[in-house]
């Protein structure tokens, strides 16, 4: 009788990012959609990979989001981010347990450790995907991203090489509901590198101006081709600021520039999924929309009552953008102040 020799089961990875022991939230949207691909892999596991320095207290999160087990390599010399040295590490731990899948957050640590890692183990990458699914007949990940400045979606296959690489925006995904009596293992593997390996220091960190996280605010009022001009959205700075928000805006204001591309919803820019997204003097081209259209709530304000952007809306406003803001922030102050 011959000997059946066993099969691993094929391992979907995501990378846990984390900075000074704070961990990303697109990590865990990456988790839930590790899982969702798990379903239409029979037979695979989705798990965890984490570098950096007394980092271990985040596995235990990564199990409440899905991971049943957290490859760690925690050594001084990952904290703080560094390409090589992470680079090393994590192409280290592909070389010795190939995974099938492997998932990144298209975040700027993201983007430039994916690439590293797909040159160093000779496989592709697709960049920036917003929707990943498992191809039925092939059962390889099907990874889709927008393509020619976001007029077309290109869905990709990885058929030869392995793993199959993709990074996925912030706020693409659903964010997954933890489950708090979950478990997982962790599993230890040392960096095997010396300080002198590494060129690159880090003398000193000169703070700079705070960057805008756009797509984990609560609340965003955001502006259009129809607010006329730059001077247009002082008001919708004040209704944000009002409102505890942040102000975002279309793909024609950034290239006109009236805002900085950190502002910009839609294909081409950030996902968002705030409690409150107010649409004024945008017309709702899908490019936008796709990028916006999972907010819980959107008011869109417009003086074309025909604008697309009424299609998406919970509520709708149609008027002069320049009466119908002062008015809203008036009656918003009110509120607040007990009026």
């Amino acid at each position: 009788m011959s000997e059946q020799i066993e099969t691993p089961a094929p391992r979907i990875w995501v990378f846990i990012e984390q900075e000074e022991g704070q961990p990303h939230p697109v990590s865990w949207e990456l988790l839930g959609a590790a899982a969702r691909l798990s379903a239409e892999l029979p037979g695979s596991v989705v798990e965890g990979v984490l570098l950096g320095h007394n980092v271990a207290g985040i596995a235990p999160q990564a199990y409440r989001y899905g991971a049943t087990r957290v490859y760690l390599i925690d050594d001084p010399l990952l904290e703080p981010y560094r390409n090589l040295p992470y680079g090393h590490g994590v192409s280290m731990l592909v070389t010795k347990y190939k995974p099938e899948i492997f998932l990144f957050g298209a975040t700027t640590l993201g983007r430039d450790l994916a690439g590293t890692i797909a040159t160093r183990v000779h496989t592709g990458l697709t960049a920036d995907c917003t929707e990943l699914t498992i191809d039925p007949k092939l059962k390889i990940l099907a990874a889709t991203r927008p393509t020619f400045g976001g007029n077309l979606m290109a869905t990709i296959l990885c058929r030869k090489h392995r793993p199959q690489m993709a990074t996925v925006r912030p706020r693409v995904l659903s964010m997954p509901e933890p489950l708090p009596a979950a478990e997982g293992e962790l599993l230890r593997e040392p960096l095997d590198l010396n300080e002198r390996d590494i060129p690159v220091r880090r003398l000193r960190l000169i703070p700079g101006k705070e960057q805008l996280n756009i797509e984990y605010a609560d609340v965003i009022v955001a502006g259009g081709r129809g607010m006329g001009g730059p001077k247009g959205f002082t008001l919708l700075e004040e209704l944000a600021e009002s409102l505890g928000g942040v102000v975002g805006a279309s793909r024609p204001v950034i290239d006109a520039g009236w805002l900085g591309h950190e502002h910009q919803v839609g294909q081409t820019g950030k996902t968002v999924r705030p409690k409150l997204y107010i649409a004024a003097g945008i017309s709702g081209a899908v490019q936008h929309t796709v990028g916006m259209s999972g907010s819980n709530f959107i008011l869109a304000i417009n003086s074309d009552p025909k604008a697309p952007i009424f299609q998406v809306a919970n509520a709708s406003i149609v008027g002069d953008l320049y009466k119908v803001i002062p008015e809203l922030i008036r009656q918003v102050k009110g509120t607040r102040n007990g009026q």
